[in-house]
């Protein structure tokens, strides 16, 4: 159910605002020859880029009445125990939904506001692809800023190439392509599958993409519920990490009935390590 979620690298935050280092490699110097036996001279330092997003709370409060503790349920023993899991579950699909599924930019919250983490729209810019019209990439690519959605087309395997080289040339290694149901189907009639292949002894037709190998790499291709339908993001996953200030946990709330209530929480941001790695094919139609 969280595919984007599942292969996603954990790291500890510290912090509210959690912060940390990304590093690139200088450009190549061609003129980079030197006398023999002459005194080395020394390189300047590529200083390290210092970013952060906010870390955003998300909980799920599962509630059940004594009467459904009591009362014997077909298939389960503890209808609480039921519940709980459930609700774990939900929560997952909520937050990954929240950061590959949202047009969203990070905010530290104020009174009566809650804190918000930046999605994965609010950092990517370098390597896209969009719309026409009012099209836009988030601006500085720091999770402060959304982006801005432009005017829909077809979804086109040329779109997809011309991101792939765009990330190859900024040093990056996409190997996941996530895109919504209806855009998974037209990726599989793209070159290579335009007609579907029928294994007779096996009495299968095969006629969708599991895996794109292109000109930069193989990129697994996965169909995912949780992103906008409109999007087709091309990530290479290692770039991007969940940051944990508080692991899920639950804990009991207090009794104020003839009920019994957990709460189920957790705190959490994206880490965007590298945006240049990755890129999108943006203002796809959807129908």
């Amino acid at each position: 159910e969280t595919p984007l979620l599942s292969s996603m690298e954990r790291v500890k935050a510290s912090a509210v605002n959690h912060e940390w280092q990304t590093q690139a490699l200088a450009s190549a110097d061609t003129d980079n020859a030197v006398l023999e036996g002459d005194d080395a001279v020394t390189n300047a330092a590529t200083p390290t880029v210092r970013l952060g997003n906010i870390a955003q709370i998300s909980d799920k409060v599962p509630r059940v009445s004594g009467t459904q503790q009591a009362v014997e349920h077909a298939g389960r023993a503890n209808e609480m125990d039921y519940q709980i899991s459930l609700k774990m579950q939900e929560l997952k699909i909520d937050m990954e939904s929240i950061l590959f599924g949202t047009n969203q930019a990070k905010n530290a919250g104020a009174a009566g506001t809650a804190r918000r983490t930046a999605s994965i729209l609010s950092w990517i810019g370098t390597n896209d692809d969009f719309g026409g019209g009012s099209g836009a990439s988030p601006v500085a690519l720091l999770g402060a800023s959304t982006r801005t959605d432009g005017t829909q087309r077809a979804f086109k395997e040329s779109q997809l190439k011309t991101v792939l080289q765009s990330c190859w040339s900024n040093g990056g290694k996409p190997d996941t392509i996530a895109v919504g149901g209806f855009n998974k189907q037209t990726f599989s009639t793209f070159t290579g599958r335009s007609t579907p292949m029928e294994k007779a002894e096996s009495k299968k037709i095969v006629a969708s993409v599991d895996f794109y190998d292109s000109d930069f790499g193989k990129q697994k291709v996965m169909a995912c519920r949780n992103i906008r339908s409109r999007d087709c993001l091309v990530l290479q996953m290692n770039m991007w990490a969940l940051a944990t200030l508080r692991n899920m946990k639950m804990k009991d709330l207090a009794v104020t009935g003839d009920s019994q209530r957990v709460q189920i929480l957790t705190e959490y941001a994206l880490e965007a390590r590298n945006e240049k790695s990755s890129g999108g094919v943006f203002d796809l139609t959807t129908s």
